[in-house]
């Protein structure tokens, strides 16, 4: 054989090594499922984890949320009973503040009462009083006023007024009383007195004869308040006429205590006191000055004068000597760094 025939055979043989050694199809096929079950595998199982993972967590997401609902029960309950227990708790303070303040009421109308008794009580004296004193002013045998008229011998101020100190003290405190009532109790006061003032009209069941008999009772009542209320008319006039006389005088006595002291006729007649007289009383001309001018016409004196005059002395020098401090006094002697000639 030839070196070229012995080349070639060699080739071939190398080439026939070389696909003895390469795998066939069938083979290779087998390899690459062999290969992808083992990652079907991996991701099978992984699956499977991860499924086991969310079924736990799933698990425990339920459990936490049963929980988490059980104590939001228990929680709603424990409000609707602590809820239930405060309104208890409101309705029996409610009920207590209630009774509470019934109780002041009661206690407060229970006071009024027993003041409008007592307040009764006393305006049925007082008007049992007054019919009795009413019925000895009408008796003509009885005929006489209800004060007592004390007359001074002196013939001085106040010789037609009467009574004693501690009646007339009662009388003002009585006044200064009544006018210190409120609108309400002036208006509790009236409704009193006219309750037991005021009878009653008591007409059922009177025939024909018994209402005439109440009809005349009746005028006669009216005319009798008539007759006292023109009495009290006439008498409240009286009295303005005496007190209007009484003024008259007491000004009158004012005007000679004045006239005596040297005052004005009307000094002391008003409701001030008069003014300070300083000047004397005896002057020709009238002194216009004010009371202060008057005041520091008497302050001072000599002393007062000196000091004055000294001070004034004191600042008239003080003026000068500044006046004179600008100037500088001229040099009378050698001056000194001046050569001599």
């Amino acid at each position: 054989m030839s070196d070229d025939e012995r080349e070639y055979s060699e080739e071939e043989e190398e080439e026939e090594e070389e696909e003895e050694r390469r795998p066939t199809v069938h083979e290779e096929t087998v390899q690459k499922t062999e290969a992808e079950m083992v990652m079907e595998e991996k991701f099978k199982k992984k699956r499977d984890d991860e499924e086991e993972n969310w079924k736990e967590y799933i698990e425990t997401w339920r459990k936490q949320r049963a929980k988490e609902e059980d104590d939001l029960r228990k929680l709603k309950e424990k409000q609707a009973k602590r809820k239930y227990q405060r309104e208890a708790e409101e309705r029996k303070l409610m009920e207590q503040k209630r009774q509470q303040e019934e109780q002041h009421m009661k206690a407060m109308e229970e006071k009024r009462q027993r003041e409008m008794e007592e307040k009764r009580r006393r305006l049925e004296e007082a008007e049992k009083r007054r019919q009795a004193m009413l019925n000895k002013v009408k008796e003509p045998e009885q005929i006489k006023p209800n004060f007592v008229v004390q007359k001074r011998t002196d013939g001085g101020p106040g010789a037609s007024l009467g009574g004693s100190a501690m009646d007339k003290m009662m009388n003002v405190a009585a006044a200064r009383g009544d006018m210190g009532k409120t609108k309400e109790q002036l208006a509790d006061d009236k409704k009193i007195a006219l309750s037991f003032r005021i009878k009653p009209l008591e007409i059922e069941g009177l025939d024909k004869e018994k209402l005439k008999e109440k009809a005349k009772e009746l005028w006669e009542i009216i005319t009798k308040l008539e007759t006292d209320k023109y009495d009290l008319e006439e008498r409240q006039k009286r009295q303005e006429y005496d007190l209007k006389e009484l003024n008259e005088r007491q000004r009158q006595i004012n005007r000679n205590k004045a006239l005596k002291k040297g005052l004005d006729p009307e000094a002391l007649s008003g409701r001030y006191p008069p003014k300070l007289q300083v000047a004397s009383k005896y002057e020709r001309r009238i002194d216009r000055r004010s009371y202060g001018d008057k005041k520091n016409l008497f302050d001072g004196g000599f002393e007062t004068h000196v000091v004055q005059s000294l001070e004034k002395v004191w600042n008239d020098r003080m003026n000068q000597f500044d006046e004179k401090k600008g100037r500088l006094p001229k040099w009378l002697g050698e001056q000194p760094g001046k050569k001599k000639r």
